[in-house]
């Protein structure tokens, strides 16, 4: 890992759960992590759940795109965490690679969502602490 370690996430549309991930690691990391996101099937938006969902706690996705996931993405970055896109999701040798299971956002509501928010929000903060344990308090 370089000074800066690079985080990509990804999930099936690139709309819901990846998305959010990105956004809170953004928020809580600012500069420190390069933050990337992919899905392996994008769709040609953002879940608008999600938008609301990760609003109401001050995060902008507005300015955010889905993505297809490129093998150059996935070779450039040091942690490749997927959700829940099972075997379509890459493993690249000697990278640290997670799967978070986490329910899937497409198609609900912002009720729906919110909690899924909240349980990305704790797995982020606990990456981030172990990415960068001299910011630990």
């Amino acid at each position: 890992m370089s000074d800066k370690p690079s985080v990509l996430f990804v999930c099936v549309h690139n709309a819901g759960r990846s998305q959010m991930a990105a956004g809170w690691l953004r928020h809580l990391a600012g500069d420190r992590v390069e933050v990337r996101s992919a899905g392996s099937a994008p769709v040609d938006r953002i879940n608008p759940a999600a938008v609301e969902a990760m609003r109401e706690v001050g995060i902008d996705l507005t300015g955010q795109e889905p993505k297809l996931l490129a093998y150059d993405t996935v070779e450039s970055s040091d942690v490749v965490i997927t959700m829940g896109c099972g075997d379509v999701c890459p493993v690249f040798p000697g990278k640290r690679y997670e799967d978070w299971k986490l329910e899937d956002p497409a198609g609900r509501g912002v009720d729906v969502v919110r909690p899924i928010r909240d349980e990305i929000r704790t797995r982020v903060e606990e990456l981030l602490a172990d990415l960068l344990p001299t910011d630990r308090r």
